[in-house]
């Protein structure tokens, strides 16, 4: 049976955590930049045995999830966000949601007329100001935001309740034995700790000098792959299109809205315009006044911007300005717009050829700086083995978030792991190192391990200084803990089995076009 991996964890809290999805719904306050209004192109993103997915609904899980990221301070270009594949995570999570709504239809699987309620008034997007549950307030914003019937709305989240329960279902299945929770102790009572210090190339840059004319004429000789690889992998930095930080404030404008709504918003940014070019800070009116709740806590700012991810309109205008300077009212699908640039940036083009001698110099330093590297842990592993630790040669500085730790290394500094087991081929606080994992449980007591470990671009010397194995005390001691651990796994197990045998059995076509109109062509 797998292990409570990340991943694992992830993809379980995706799929039981479906019946709540509506509650992230774009309701009031919840959209950001260009993350609102109904979505026209035609069709479906899927059909899920002859049920369609559609568009919008796609469309709306997706603005969702670059709001999310945007929330959380990491404004991702929407074109990055596709590369990481974000929009098949979206496009999984409804053909789940489908495929599990299905499954509990064909058993009888049906939530009743409280569950439904209950869950309605949970959501706070239909609460009065002063709280509680409001009927007109839950048309309204059906309306003007979910775009939504109540007839519609209940029925969507009547399947998305009935999913849950289908996995429910699933999830009791995945029982444990005893067998397998003593197994799942000889694998986690097994385990190390060590201390280690890595060495790094960019320790010791500053002391490699720069290539004198022939070395680096002998250096590109030899090198030729190397370079224009590397001018490949780093392409984005030497061909870049124009693009520019900006702040926003929008005053927003529903999907279908009025002439006068229209010329009112107009009138709302024209006066805020105002205020602006008689002096106030850009950033404090955002602040006060825009309504695009994923930029506004940061006074308006949108980090950098490249023209494709703008409505023609707005680019147009925003690129047009000198840094400083603040567009006049533009009006969009989505409200109508202030914009500021505070910095350009021109597109740049340059050729191989351009800037051979300066990669060459890089990987030349790169490659010295490695090679001294891996001298210096050398010379570590044979002093540790005279007898010295690593934390009397390299006593940190001082202490650091384990996630921070490397991000300021100058030098190396001893580090001492938390437990870990053989199960995974990771060191706490280091990372991916296979082979110091099995030289490790290679030992059955503390002592230095003999061999200098290539790690990442690094080198890492190690000493064990705890090792312990699995006994019967230690499994009376922790076998409830290990009950709970093992049967949270095999529930992620079978939901995922579960799911595959849907998919293997059923009928899934998506539409890539379709896709490719809401998140833009890969």
């Amino acid at each position: 049976m797998d292990g409570l991996n990340p991943r694992k964890v992830l993809s379980l809290l995706f799929i039981i955590g479906i019946a709540v999805v509506f509650t992230l719904q774009f309701g009031p306050g919840s959209t950001g930049f260009g993350a609102s209004g109904p979505v026209t192109a035609p069709g479906s993103v899927a059909t899920v045995n002859g049920k369609e997915i559609p568009l919008r609904d796609f469309a709306t899980a997706w603005a969702r999830q670059m709001s999310f990221l945007r929330a959380q301070g990491s404004p991702i270009p929407e074109s990055v966000a596709r590369q990481f594949g974000m929009h098949n995570q979206v496009l999984d999570r409804l053909v789940n949601t489908e495929l599990l709504a299905q499954a509990a239809e064909q058993r009888g699987i049906t939530p009743s007329d409280e569950e439904l309620r209950k869950l309605i008034h949970q959501n706070t997007d239909f609460h009065a100001k002063e709280g509680g549950f409001d009927f007109a307030r839950y048309q309204q914003v059906l309306r003007d935001f979910y775009r939504k019937t109540p007839p519609e709305f209940e029925t969507e989240l009547r399947r998305q309740l009935a999913a849950q329960k289908m996995m429910e279902v699933v999830r009791a299945n995945a029982t444990v034995s005893d067998d397998e929770v003593r197994a799942r102790y000889e694998k986690d009572g097994n385990q190390a700790k060590v201390v280690f210090a890595r060495f790094l190339p960019t320790m010791y840059a500053d002391k490699v000098a720069a290539p004198t004319p022939a070395q680096l004429t002998e250096w590109k000789k030899t090198h030729e792959k190397e370079i224009k690889d590397y001018f490949e992998a780093n392409r984005f930095v030497y061909q870049q299109p124009e693009r520019i930080r900006a702040r926003q404030v929008l005053v927003k404008l529903p999907p279908e809205a009025t002439a006068e709504q229209k010329a009112e918003a107009l009138k709302k940014a024209e006066a805020l315009k105002k205020e602006i070019d008689g002096g106030k800070d850009f950033a404090q009116v955002a602040r006060d006044a825009s309504e695009d709740p994923g930029s506004k806590a940061r006074g308006g700012d949108l980090g950098w911007v490249e023209r494709g991810s703008w409505e023609p309109v707005l680019a147009d205008a925003a690129f047009a300005l000198k840094a400083g300077e603040v567009t006049a009212p533009v009006e969009t699908k989505f409200g109508v717009h202030l914009v500021k640039v505070e910095e350009k940036q021109a597109a740049q083009d340059k050729k191989l050829e351009e800037v051979q001698d300066e990669i060459a110099t890089t990987l030349f330093k790169q490659e010295r700086a490695k090679e001294t590297a891996k001298a210096e842990a050398q010379k570590a592993l044979a002093t540790v083995q005279g007898g010295k630790t690593l934390k009397e040669l390299f006593p940190a500085e001082k202490e650091q978030p384990a996630l921070l730790r490397f991000e300021t290394e100058t030098r190396p500094e001893a580090v001492e792991t938390d437990s870990f087991t053989a199960e995974g081929e990771a060191v706490p606080h280091l990372g991916p190192a296979p082979a110091l994992v099995k030289a490790a449980f290679a030992v059955s007591a503390p002592q230095v391990l003999g061999e200098v470990f290539p790690v990442g671009e690094g080198f890492v010397v190690a000493q064990v200084v705890e090792r312990q194995k699995p006994d019967t005390a230690g499994f009376e001691q922790k076998k409830d803990a290990l009950r709970v651990q093992a049967q949270q796994a095999k529930q992620i197990e079978v939901t995922e089995s579960f799911l595959k045998a849907l998919k293997k059995g059923g009928n899934v076509v998506t539409n890539p076009e379709a896709i490719d109109s809401v998140v833009g062509a890969g």
